[in-house]
């Protein structure tokens, strides 16, 4: 596949920045003390959705100070693409949840569709109770029916986003911060 770097490259230079780091830093510590307040002591299951929870992830677990379990789950409707498809598996959540308090750890809650058909698939794999928390929830009116997350990072309008493990046609998830495209 061949990519234009010159228009990766032009992507990052006009983006608009609109969460630095250390804002991002700052909203993953408040959550960790909300999920520590209502998830400490009951051993969850904490699905890491890949690749654009990667990040979050990453931060979000130190400032955990209870037990727990990491797994992931890799399903995507972009791959690659800057606008959703099809829902592709590449890694469903383990087959038997019986009774697991479960907590899936996702980049951002924009439509939705990916996120509401892993909550789904971990139901139906037996999970007590599943819950969402998203670094980033995108304010609008699509998101599949009644979904919420239950932790949020910060929120976001309605633009096309990047950085902090969110990619632009594959690349800029190490972007250091939320930024938007340019007209988008």
């Amino acid at each position: 596949m061949s990519v234009d770097l010159v228009h990766i490259q032009q992507v990052i230079d006009e983006a608009d920045c609109l969460y630095r780091a250390e804002a991002l830093d700052a909203a993953i510590r408040r959550m960790a003390g909300q999920i520590s307040a209502e998830l400490a002591g009951t051993q969850p299951l904490l699905l890491c959705v890949m690749n654009g929870a990667l990040v979050f992830a990453g931060k979000l677990l130190p400032e955990l100070a209870f037990a727990l379990e990491v797994g992931y789950v890799h399903a995507t409707r972009y791959r690659g693409a800057t606008e959703g498809g099809e829902l592709h598996w590449l890694a469903r959540p383990p087959a038997d949840l019986g009774g697991r308090e479960v907590l899936i750890l996702d980049d951002i809650l924009d439509e939705g569709h990916t996120l509401a058909a892993i909550r789904e698939e971990c139901l139906r794999a037996g999970a007590l109770r599943v819950r969402c928390a998203v670094l980033i929830d995108k304010q609008h009116a699509r998101k599949a029916a009644g979904l919420q997350a239950d932790f949020v990072g910060l929120y976001c309008e309605d633009r096309y986003l990047f950085g902090y493990g969110m990619d632009y046609q594959g690349y800029w998830r190490n972007a250091p911060g939320i930024f938007a495209v340019r007209g988008r």
